[in-house]
């Protein structure tokens, strides 16, 4: 398949062990992503869950109810051939990262996001050896280039998995310690999560909740726990 179907036309979804990896087959026919290059993946364990994508569909195919699909097809069609790039794109996010910007007011709220982002700059500090540095505001603080220069590092070593799975961690939560954090378990994700949505919850606890915002919300949520299921899947030794 070189393009989403509009209609399911297969029986059987199954993975199979390829060269260089594990696809997708659908009735015996390579899944393919919409580049048509093949659809491979490092582990059993992803192939399996790709495949469970594909055979769940009804009808019509709903690319929204296939993460692990749409992730793998990042993965292959637009990180792989942009790696460096990408790499820059999300090392950038450590000279503006939301933990190092706090609120000025009300005491509360201030007390609230030290309590949840102090600890996860001094995790930053032991596990990347990056001190980052925080302001009160929203004027842009300077990081040391050192820290800035290691960050980036940090993000080259991530394979083409590991960066698709960080780039939405990172570009859904604002933070890329937040991002290292999900993939190096220092905390469960949706506890990771709800943490980047401090001032969010804030601002619902002071004036309310809209049904609308809290749509985005749990549509953000549900996209980030799904990056981090990708990474896990996509992981060497994942069972499968």
């Amino acid at each position: 398949m070189s393009e989403w179907a509009a209609k399911r036309f297969w029986s059987a979804a199954e993975a199979e062990a390829v060269a260089g990896g594990f696809g997708v087959r659908l009735d015996g026919r390579a899944v393919r992503t919409p580049a048509k290059a093949e659809l491979v993946v490092p582990t059993r364990a992803l192939a399996r869950e790709i495949a469970a994508e594909w055979d769940a569909q009804e009808g019509v195919i709903a690319p929204a109810t296939m993460p692990m699909t749409r992730a793998a097809n990042a993965a292959i069609d637009r990180v792989a051939p942009e790696r460096e790039a990408v790499a820059a794109l999300l090392a950038e996010y450590g000279g503006s990262d939301l933990l190092c910007y706090r609120a000025e007011s009300p005491a509360e709220l201030i007390a609230r996001q030290a309590a949840a982002w102090d600890p996860l700059l001094d995790w930053a500090e032991s596990a990347l050896s990056v001190r980052l540095r925080t302001t009160c505001g929203v004027m842009h603080v300077d990081q040391d280039a050192g820290a800035l220069d290691r960050l980036h590092e940090a993000v080259r070593m991530l394979d083409i998995w590991a960066l698709t799975a960080v780039h939405d961690l990172v570009s859904l939560s604002g933070s890329l310690v937040i991002g290292f954090a999900a993939l190096r378990d220092h905390a469960p994700a949706g506890t990771l999560w709800h943490i980047s949505r401090i001032d969010e919850s804030w601002q619902q606890e002071q004036w309310g909740s809209d049904d609308e915002a809290s749509a985005v919300a749990q549509r953000k949520e549900c996209d980030f726990l799904n990056a981090k299921r990708f990474h896990d899947l996509s992981r060497p030794g994942v069972e499968g």
